[in-house]
């Protein structure tokens, strides 16, 4: 018997629309890309109390990260080992154990089963730990973002981040390297497959045109300000799209965002000129527009496959939950040990985004969805946008880069779930 191949899913510059709308590819999805690789789970700042924990997916398996008693984190499959009920039914909390509404079986927060009511029901040598939880192969974290993977048959976790490492790292060390503390989670339930998420994560081409009335009220009311460099010829600007390796790209704005001064750019918020003042008044303005300087949008859209997003101060989370259903969860951020200012003025920074450019975008995804899943007849997705028109070339810090508007992302990050899922079919074989 041979591994499942892929390929007829794929020729040059394109894509089939299977890879959004076939369900049965969608469930070998959920179980071998999603379980085949390194998946973020949540951040450590989300429980930062012995006990605290909070409910997420790996594809769709349900599972629990939690602060255990001994204040390290785990994490465990959020399924009863009797008969399959989840044992954590809420979003978040805080609890020593959790307890299985149907027979009341009961686990530690590390997943251990420490108790089952009329035990004398079982063998006299039945252990407790038979009826652990499960949890994932792999568990780690990197500076506070926590990653599991189903398999053990993953490198280790910095490998994998690969390239998106440093990025990262300079996402977290902006300004004085305060410690990140994710403040909030606001959902949007998307009528659209989670890959149509994952295209425009890394698509710098839409914003003029999906955001063309945010743009231009911005522009109309405060000038050139945050994203008005997306004009007439936006390609020839000093922004671009990084390939990373492994499937993680990155649009880099900063070029343009913060090539004088990113807060200077930022249009009115509330209190903005207070906040500016009470800073300059405690701290000097020097160290006042430093400080102002890093609290705005990082000027990078930082993805890492499959399904953590970094943008601007936010972190983005991609929950598949059917073929056609996404849930993307917007998580604001803010600094330990920053100036309430600081925090003020990237809060309401981080409220603008997603109450006026996401609406933009989650109507283009679920139009694309219908469009996709209703005529089968137009069977390829075009990906070829400065694929051949010679723009692309090696960066200075040694990775390839192509204009902003290229569709490198969707062909990088392409490539690499055929690899993921392919290794699946093979090891699955092999089993």
């Amino acid at each position: 018997m041979r591994p499942q191949s892929y390929q007829h899913l794929f020729k040059p510059g394109f894509v089939h629309r299977d890879l959004y709308v076939d369900p049965a590819l969608f469930d070998r999805e959920m179980r071998d890309l999603f379980g085949g690789t390194w998946v973020y789970v949540g951040h450590e700042s989300e429980i930062p109390n012995r006990n605290d924990f909070v409910s997420r997916t790996i594809g769709r398996r349900p599972v629990v990260l939690t602060r255990t008693g001994d204040e390290s984190f785990a994490v465990f499959i959020n399924r009863c080992t009797h008969r399959g009920a989840l044992v954590c039914r809420a979003a978040r909390g805080n609890a020593p154990r959790f307890t299985c509404g149907y027979h009341a079986w009961t686990f530690a927060n590390d997943g251990r089963c420490i108790g089952i009511p009329l035990r004398h029901g079982y063998a006299a040598d039945y252990k407790l730990a038979e009826a652990n939880l499960a949890t994932p192969a792999r568990v780690d974290s990197y500076r506070g973002f926590v990653f599991a993977s189903m398999t053990a048959e993953v490198p280790p976790l910095t490998e994998h981040l690969g390239g998106a490492r440093t990025f990262l790292d300079q996402w977290i060390d902006r300004g004085d390297a305060n410690r990140v503390i994710v403040a909030g989670d606001m959902p949007f339930n998307v009528h659209a497959n989670w890959k149509t998420v994952y295209d425009n994560a890394g698509d710098g081409y839409h914003p003029p045109f999906s955001h063309e009335s945010m743009l231009r009220v911005f522009g109309r009311r405060y000038g050139d300000v945050d994203m008005q460099y997306f004009d007439a010829n936006f390609d020839e600007s000093e922004m671009f799209v990084r390939d990373l390796g492994g499937g993680h790209t990155m649009i880099d704005q900063r070029p343009s965002m913060h090539k004088e001064s990113a807060w200077a750019r930022q249009h009115v918020q509330p209190g903005r000129e207070v906040l500016e003042a009470e800073l300059i008044a405690q701290h000097g303005r020097e160290r006042a527009l430093a400080l102002l300087e890093a609290s705005t949008g990082s000027g990078m859209n930082l993805n890492i496959f499959p399904n953590l997003l970094v943008i601007g101060n936010q972190i983005q989370m991609i929950e598949p939950v059917a073929v056609d259903r996404t849930v993307i969860h917007w998580f604001g951020t803010t600094l330990d040990g920053a100036p309430d200012e600081i925090n003020a003025v990237r809060m309401r920074m981080q409220e603008d985004f997603p109450s006026f450019g996401e609406v933009d975008d989650a109507a283009n995804w679920e139009s694309c969805q219908h469009g996709l899943a209703t005529v089968p007849e137009l069977e390829w997705v075009d990906i070829r946008r400065h694929m051949d028109s010679g723009a692309g070339r090696i960066n200075d810090d040694g990775h390839w880069r192509e204009p902003i508007s290229s569709d490198r992302h969707m062909r990088a990050y392409f490539a690499r779930w055929q690899q993921i899922m392919e290794a699946a079919s093979r090891r699955a074989l092999a089993a």
